[in-house]
């Protein structure tokens, strides 16, 4: 029964989100406009945990510069929405047309030298349209995301038809080694995108950067991967020149990630993210409260001697 109901819900959803991204962009902007409102004075969508971070990530920073940053910050999450929501329907041609790559040439090298490409980035710019990369292929290598799976089910088949629709393939992050292995085995090659600036639960926070004045919990299981599989590691660097249309610049990090030493190919994608961030800050995921675990409540958790043994086994 639950099922059926789940099932229900997908489908009426799914008909009402496709209808309204059928309209044109400019009617859809026009909506986001209009969104901003009761998002930010009404609902007051996650004000109080935006407001911190910014006021944190900037101490040098006006409290009238910090206002601006959050404004702007709102108008760009709403169009974030809309422009999510137009992938139900935007054909290759108009998403290639939004959402272009530099770099190409660089990844195109690096398969033909035999070698698989990871990709890190962060929720910066509309990041949802990166899934959009494995389009600009010229061989057969196989694009994949790696995401983490929605509790509310039927937006998590949304997002996942949508995100598919442009030629990469999600794998869930329980499954990433599993799944890039098996495809590596048929001999194909692969370039794969891991959004890295999530909250990682304290047993997997082996390493804290500093990242926009804050210890930082980072994940590290993709910087493990890539030393498994030895890749190529990129950056994504995407910037928003004008409203619906974005570039990502693909910046080789290295190209050997198992002769650097343990972390610092985490702390380079932090610096880099950090870099975009400050050009230009509304377009981050402020409403994400991403220092939500401290070191000092991990050290608490862990002695001394039981992180060393964590450390130890990576």
């Amino acid at each position: 029964m639950k099922r059926m109901l789940n099932n229900l819900i997908y489908y009426v959803t799914f008909g009402l989100w496709y209808a309204f991204s059928l309209l044109p962009f400019w009617v859809m902007y026009r909506l986001s406009d209009l969104m901003f409102y009761p998002f930010y004075y009404v609902h007051r969508y996650r004000r109080a945990v935006v407001r911190k971070n910014l006021t944190e990530a900037f101490p040098e920073k006006t409290e009238e510069e910090i206002v601006r940053i959050e404004k702007a910050y709102y108008h760009f999450f709403c169009d974030y929405v809309v422009e999510t929501v137009k992938m139900m329907s935007m054909s290759r041609k108009t998403m290639a047309k939004h959402m272009r790559f530099e770099g190409m040439e660089q990844v195109e090298e690096t398969f033909a030298k035999g070698q698989s490409v990871s990709v890190y980035l962060g929720h910066y710019c509309n990041w949802e349209w990166v899934s959009s990369l494995p389009m600009h292929f010229k061989g057969p290598e196989y694009g994949a995301h790696i995401y983490h799976p929605l509790e509310n089910k039927v937006f998590d088949r949304l997002f996942l038809y949508m995100r598919d629709r442009f030629c990469s393939h999600s794998i869930a992050q329980a499954d990433t080694l599993r799944a890039i292995m098996a495809v590596e085995n048929t001999g194909v090659h692969t370039l794969v995108g891991y959004i890295a600036d999530q909250v990682p639960g304290y047993a997997s926070a082996h390493y804290w950067p500093q990242f926009l004045h804050h210890d930082t919990p980072a994940f590290t299981g993709a910087e493990r991967i890539t030393r498994i599989l030895q890749t190529a590691v990129y950056y994504m660097d995407l910037e928003r020149p004008r409203r619906g249309y974005y570039v990502g610049r693909l910046r080789k990090i290295c190209d050997h990630p198992d002769e650097l030493p343990k972390f610092q190919l985490t702390e380079q994608y932090y610096r880099l993210l950090e870099e975009s961030i400050h050009r230009n800050p509304p377009y981050w995921l402020w409403s994400h409260n991403r220092w939500k675990r401290t070191r000092e409540e991990f050290e608490r958790l862990y002695p001394e001697a039981e992180r060393r043994r964590m450390l130890s086994k990576l």
